[in-house]
């Protein structure tokens, strides 16, 4: 995800305005343009079937459908087939604790993902993050995203000099990403992709994914299906770790232009932050992530207790204890010294 958020940001007025002229194109020329490709397909695929070297092209078709996720293009597809669903179709309203809750998105391995041990490469493990965190992305903050980008009409991040809109497109960035890997997936093996907000800071949104072994973990309930929750037993607990095989973190910033926006903005216009006292969610000084002494950590809280912004703001902390860590990485740059007491040689291919 990148600069192309700004344009789907578009896609709420864009659309509407070309609907109608699409459609009524559409059911003037229609009928007779469908009866000419169905005609012309038909023959073609006759041909395909049939014709001289057809079994060195099914051979073709088949290994091409098998490794999908590595031909030309298939990445991009990936990424804004994901960004245009959730833009077009937007999500249903979710209740509050939903912030933090799972995206599942499933996948199986192909052959040309493989490394030479016969599993899964490692460097494939980040082309499935990009589109398992996109679903995530543009599922719970395309309105947001949508708000925000644009912000010279819809007012919501101003200049703390000024206080005048902040001007440009919204762009999301990647910033950083770790993985740490546990065990093999095999060659066509199928698993999942459980992908969820871990916490924020005043820069940075930060995500963690599990890749999970496709079956084995089922979640309580799914938000917004209408069907009862099922009960969570001792041995759901008892099997989540042996079913993992990586997980990766993660974390995103949000800019207009040059400006860095804070991660509340987009999440308060999706409609997943309960009001907060004080100085709301941006206040508390430096920090900007509200104020640390507002809330009383040793206040215990109930499952069956409302949820509001004190559960958010325990969950974030929660999360902030390993997004902490990960963030100290960022000054690993500082070891790199050019190569002052000599280097090995230069080598390729690289």
């Amino acid at each position: 995800m990148a600069s192309s958020v700004a344009y789907l940001a578009k896609l709420s007025v864009i659309v509407p305005a070309i609907g109608v002229a699409t459609a009524a194109s559409a059911a003037y020329a229609g009928p007779a343009v469908l009866k000419r490709l169905t005609g012309d397909v038909q023959a073609w695929l006759i041909r395909f079937l049939t014709g001289p070297g057809r079994n060195s092209r099914l051979l073709l078709v088949l290994f091409m459908a098998s490794n999908w996720k590595s031909v030309p293009l298939a990445w991009t597809t990936r990424i804004f087939g994901a960004m245009i669903r959730h833009t077009l179709w937007p999500r249903k309203p979710l209740p509050p604790p939903a912030l933090f809750h799972y995206v599942l998105t499933r996948s199986r391995t192909s052959l040309l993902e493989m490394d030479y041990n016969l599993h899964k490469s490692n460097s494939t493990y980040f082309a499935d993050l990009d589109a398992s965190r996109t679903h995530l992305i543009m599922y719970l903050l395309a309105s947001g995203v949508s708000l925000v980008g644009q912000n010279a009409k819809t007012k919501i991040v101003v200049s703390p000099e000024t206080g005048t809109p902040m001007p440009g497109s919204l762009s999301v960035g990647l910033g950083a990403v770790f993985c740490s890997f546990r065990k093999e997936i095999a060659p066509f093996q199928p698993y999942e992709m459980w992908t969820r907000v871990l916490a924020w800071d005043r820069k940075w949104l930060y995500v963690v994914t599990h890749f999970v072994v496709k079956g084995k973990v089922r979640p309580a309930s799914f938000d917004g299906d209408g069907r009862p929750a099922r009960e969570w037993t001792a041995a759901d607990d008892a099997n989540l770790q042996k079913h993992v095989i990586a997980t990766a973190l993660s974390k995103y910033v949000f800019k207009l232009a040059r400006f860095t926006v804070h991660p509340t903005y987009l999440l308060e216009t999706s409609g997943l932050l309960p009001e907060r006292p004080g100085e709301g969610w941006r206040g508390g000084g430096p920090e900007a992530v509200g104020t640390m002494a507002d809330l009383d950590e040793g206040e215990a809280v109930s499952e069956n207790d409302e949820w509001t912004w004190k559960n958010v703001e325990r969950e974030r902390r929660r999360g902030m204890l390993l997004a902490s860590h990960f963030a100290t990485l960022d000054d690993a740059r500082e070891l790199f010294d050019g190569g002052k007491h000599g280097a090995l040689g230069i080598f390729g291919p690289g």
